[in-house]
C-alpha cells in the first residue's frame, strides 16, 4: 500500500515519542512523562515558582557599603586595594588592577599593548558585544575566528589561519564559564609572538589545567556586573603575572599615574583612561566572595548531573568541554538544540514550550560578525581611511563563521542561578525537555 503524507508524519512523530520515552528512564523524575501533557498544550507545569534569586544580598553587604560612605573615602584608598589583592590570591595571579567593569578590563588590555589603528585583533563570534566593542575603540579591525560548536567556543583549528602580520593580538572567550582549549591557542600565540588576552568576564573560578584561567596568557579580564557570579552591580578586574604588564594597565586605566611610588615606569601621556574601580563596589565584592567556592562547587555538581540526564534525549548536546578544563564556571548553562531530531519543531517554539514548564530558558547570542553597528563601524569614514575601501570591502567574506551560523540557530542557554537550585530540581528540567520531546509533533503544530 502506497504510504500518505499524513502516515509519514504519524510513524515520524512515533519515533520522536519512543525515543523521549527511553530517554526518559534515564531521568528519575520523568517516569510516565509520554502521558504527561505539555504545559504549552494545557498540562501541569513540572516545575512551579521560581528558581534562586540573583544577587544574594546579606547584613555583611550592606554594613561594607555603609562603611565606605560613612568614611568619606570613596576614591580607591583601601577598599580597592585589599580586593585586588584578595581576588590575585584567588586566582592564583600576581598582579590585579580593579577596573570599572569587564569592558574597560578588555580596553585596558589592549591600550596596554599599544594596539591601535593598523592592527588587527582576532575574536570568536560567539561571545558578548563587549569583545567586540572594544577593539573597535581603539581603531583595530576585529577579525572573527569560527566557532567549535560543541564547545560553544573559538575552534583552536582555525585560528592560526587568521593570523598575519598586522595581528596585534587574539582575545579567547571562555563563555559561559567553559574554558578555552589554551594549550593550543597559547602554542600558536608563542609561535607567532602575539599577545593573549583571556576574556573570562563570564569565568569565575574557572580552571584550565587546575589554574585560573586568569592567570593563562598576557591578562584575563573579568566582570563583576550584575548577572555574573561574582557581582557588584558593575565592575571588573585585570590579572596578570608580568609586572610590566600591571604597571602599563595601571596607568592607562589610572590617569597615566604609577601602580606603586617607587615603580620607575613613567606612563606615557595620551594613552590612558580613568576606568578605575571605587570603594563602594570593591567593599561589595569582598563580602560578595563569601561562600563564592561553595556556591561554584553547586553549579559543577547540578551542571553535571544535569548533563548526564540531558545526553540521554536525543537532540538536546550539551556543551563538550576540553581535557584541560578542570573547572567549569558555569556562568551559563548552555546546550544545542536540534531542530530535526524533535520533528522539525523550531526552537521558538521549544523555549516557549519549555518556558510554559517552568523553565526559564532562552536563545543565547546571535551572530556577532553580522550585527549591523559592526558593519557601519567599519563602513565609517574613520575605518575607510585607515584600512582603505577595499580591504573594507573584502572583510565580510574574510570573516565567514558557517559554524557559528549554525551554532546561533541551536543554543539554548538556562542561567548561573538555576544551576543553584537543588538537586530534584536539575531532574524537573531534564523531565521538561523529555516531555517536549514526547510531544514534540503536537506542539509543533502549535
Amino acid at each position: 500500500m502506497k504510504s500518505s503524507k499524513n502516515s509519514r508524519v504519524n510513524r515520524r512523530e512515533f519515533v520522536s515519542t519512543a525515543s523521549a520515552i527511553g530517554a526518559a528512564m534515564f531521568i528519575p523524575a520523568a517516569r510516565g512523562v509520554a502521558a504527561e501533557k505539555p504545559a504549552i498544550l494545557g498540562g501541569t507545569p513540572v516545575r512551579q515558582g521560581g528558581f534562586p534569586g540573583w544577587p544574594r544580598v546579606t547584613e555583611a553587604d550592606v554594613q561594607a557599603v555603609l562603611e565606605v560612605v560613612r568614611s568619606g573615602q570613596w576614591y580607591r584608598s583601601r577598599f580597592v586595594p585589599k580586593f585586588e589583592e584578595v581576588y590575585a590570591e584567588l586566582n592564583q595571579a600576581k598582579f590585579c588592577i580593579a577596573t570599572a567593569s569587564g569592558t574597560t578590563a578588555l580596553y585596558c588590555s589592549l591600550g596596554a599593548l599599544g594596539v591601535g589603528p593598523g592592527d588587527e585583533v582576532i575574536i570568536p563570534p560567539y561571545t558578548f558585544m563587549a569583545t567586540l566593542t572594544v577593539v573597535l575603540q581603539h581603531y583595530a579591525l576585529p577579525v572573527f575566528v569560527d566557532s567549535d560548536r560543541e564547545t560553544f567556543l573559538m575552534d583552536p583549528a582555525k585560528l592560526e589561519a587568521a593570523i598575519t602580520d598586522r595581528t596585534a593580538a587574539i582575545i579567547p572567550v571562555h563563555i559561559g564559564g567553559n574554558v578555552c582549549d589554551m594549550d593550543r591557542i597559547l602554542a600558536i600565540a608563542q609561535k607567532h609572538n602575539i599577545p593573549v588576552i583571556g576574556d573570562a568576564c563570564q569565568a569565575h573560578l574557572a580552571e584550565w589545567r587546575g589554574k585560573s584561567v586568569g592567570s593563562w596568557g598576557t591578562t584575563g579580564c573579568y566582570s563583576f556586573q550584575l548577572s555574573k557570579n561574582l557581582c557588584s552591580g558593575e565592575g571588573g578586574a585585570i590579572l596578570t603575572n608580568d609586572e610590566e604588564m600591571a604597571d602599563k594597565c595601571f596607568g592607562f586605566h589610572n590617569c597615566a599615574r604609577k601602580r606603586v611610588p617607587s615603580s620607575s615606569f613613567v606612563y606615557r601621556l595620551g594613552r590612558n583612561t580613568n576606568a578605575r574601580m571605587t570603594e563602594f563596589q570593591a567593599a561589595l565584592l569582598l563580602t560578595q566572595m563569601e561562600g563564592i567556592k561553595e556556591r561554584a562547587q553547586l553549579r559543577s555538581s547540578n551542571a553535571e548531573y544535569l548533563s548526564s540526564m540531558l545526553r540521554e534525549i536525543p537532540g538536546i548536546y550539551p556543551a563538550r568541554m576540553y581535557e584541560g578544563c578542570t573547572r567549569n564556571a558555569y556562568h551559563l548553562y548552555m546546550f544545542r538544540f536540534v531542530s530535526d531530531e524533535f520533528g522539525g519543531m523550531s526552537r521558538v517554539q521549544f523555549l516557549r514550550a519549555l518556558r510554559a514548564e517552568g523553565v526559564p530558558a532562552s536563545a543565547g547570542y546571535s551572530p556577532l560578525n553580522k550585527e549591523q553597528f559592526l558593519l557601519d563601524a567599519l563602513n565609517s569614514r574613520g575605518y575607510v581611511r585607515v584600512y582603505g575601501q577595499a580591504a573594507i570591502r573584502s572583510w565580510p567574506e574574510r570573516n565567514q563563521c558557517p559554524e557559528n551560523d549554525k551554532l546561533c540557530e541551536e543554543g539554548v542557554w538556562l542561567g548561573q542561578n538555576v544551576l543553584l537550585a537543588s538537586r530534584e530540581d536539575m531532574e524537573l528540567i531534564a523531565k521538561a525537555v523529555a516531555k517536549i520531546r514526547a510531544h514534540a509533533g503536537d506542539i509543533a503544530k502549535v
